[in-house]
Formats: structure tokens, sequence, C-alpha cells
């Protein structure tokens, strides 16, 4: 029985990747053959001049240097952003979504600062702190401290009110409270946040660097669009994809490890 089901599981994942990778190949050699015979490649590139840029980033090196160094640059704007903004986001959500005086008196002005359309803050930081690595990190950490900061408000006022009355009875203290009950039920929330916050803090420094920087990913794209360089454009995004995917299976392997308590999911549930 248990084997019959192992087998079903591989069948499966082996028709899933299968797929993936067809749709995949179909997708770049339509466009290869779009771009060949009938769009202007000039603009809208194709998959081969893709791939040639990329082994000259890799190889050769960039306009701005080594590409390694500008990965590097910008994640290192990008994770401190991001853990800058989670804790900040994590911290503050929790203690408004626990107290509900200091709600009231946030809320309007949290809701103000939400509204403000954070990406054109960019350019403020440029002119506050500079062209160096302030003004990236700020930029991400505005953008990912609003996607936690509501998902930990709204798990810290989702715990089970029966469980905090039962651990007061059992003369729990606030403390104790927050740590052994409210966080770990909060948790859920916060960690689903931090899956779509990396992509915010790699927007954020991405911005960043395409307002105004010397180094970094984003200064890689503003020059291949000032240049009318397609390939580079795509190239610099198949970049940033990649780590943001790879970010997302090292929050993925986190997440499974500090919610080891939940029950197991189905392996008939579809995943993304």
């Amino acid at each position: 029985m248990a084997r019959s089901a192992e087998v079903a599981r591989r069948r499966r994942r082996v028709k899933v990747w299968g797929t993936r990778l067809a749709l995949v190949v179909v997708w770049l050699v339509s466009w290869e053959l779009t771009a060949t015979y009938l769009i202007d490649p000039f603009f809208y590139s194709k998959p081969s001049a893709v791939g040639v840029r990329l082994v000259e980033w890799f190889t050769a090196g960039t306009s701005q240097g080594s590409i390694w160094e500008q990965i590097l640059v910008t994640l290192q704007e990008s994770v401190s952003g991001f853990a800058v903004g989670s804790l900040a986001g994590i911290v503050l959500g929790i203690l408004l979504g626990r107290s509900p005086v200091l709600s009231d008196i946030c809320a309007p002005f949290i809701k103000a600062a939400n509204a403000v359309p954070r990406i054109v803050l960019a350019s403020l930081f440029v002119i506050w702190f500079g062209l160096g690595l302030t003004s990236k990190v700020a930029t991400a950490f505005i953008l990912v401290f609003f996607a936690v900061f509501f998902n930990a408000f709204q798990g810290a006022r989702e715990v089970d009110r029966n469980l905090i009355d039962n651990a007061r009875i059992l003369g729990a203290n606030r403390l104790q409270i927050l740590g052994t009950i409210v966080v770990p039920s909060a948790m859920s929330w916060i960690l689903a946040s931090l899956h779509a916050a990396f992509g915010f803090a790699l927007i954020g420094a991405v911005v960043g660097e395409f307002t105004g920087a010397d180094k970094g990913l984003g200064l890689l794209i503003n020059r291949a669009q000032g240049t009318y360089d397609a390939a580079g454009i795509y190239a610099g995004m198949i970049v940033i994809t990649v780590i943001a995917l790879a970010a997302e299976w090292l929050l993925t392997a986190l997440e499974d490890r500090l919610l080891k308590w939940r029950p197991a999911m189905s392996k008939t549930e579809i995943q993304i």
C-alpha cells in the first residue's frame, strides 16, 4: 500500500515537472521564432540573445564590473531591508494587535502612511541618504514593513481567546502569554507574509538602484534601458528571478522547521 502510494506520488511529480518543462520550452521556442520572423528583435529581443548576454556577464563581466559584485550589492541591500523591515513589522504588528488602545491611536497614521505610494519615496531617500547602501535599504524597508505588519497584526488579533483565558487561569502573565500563545499562533500569518516580503525587498533595492546608484542589478537594467539593450533588461530580470526563487526556497525550509507542530498537509492538496 505504502509502495503504491509512493509510486503514484513519483509519477505525479514526473508529470508535473514534465508539463512545466514542456511549457517553458514551448514559450521559449515560440518567442524565438516570433522574434526572428514576425517582430523586430531590436525591441523585443529573443531567448538566444538573452542567453548570450547572460554568458557574457558571467564570463567577461558587465559594463559596471563583475556580475557577482552587482549581485552581492543588490543582495546586501535586499537582505538588510528585509531583516529590519520584517523585525519592525512583526514587533509593531503584534504590539498593536494585542493593545486595542494603541491600535485605535495609531490606526489613522498607519493607514495614511500605507496610502503613500512608497516607490516614490525612493527618490526622497536618494536625496536624504545619497547613492549608497542606506537609501536602497530604506526603500526595501518601507516596502517590507507594511507587508509584514498587517499580517502580524491580524495574526495577533486572531488568537483563540479561550487559550488566553485558560492560560490566565493557570497563572500565566502577559509576557508568558505573548511568548507561548500569541507569537506561535501568529507565526503562520507572519511566515506567510515573509514569502511576499522578500520579493518586495528585492523590488525596493532594484528601484532604489534604478533611481540612483553606482552598483547593483537595478543599475545594470537602467543602463541596458538607456542603450536600448532589451536582452540586457531580460538578463537582469532573470538574475533577479533566480535570487527570488532561491530566497523562496530558503523561506519555505524555515517555515517547515518552525511550523512542525501543524498537521501534515495532504499530498493531494494543490501547492504553489
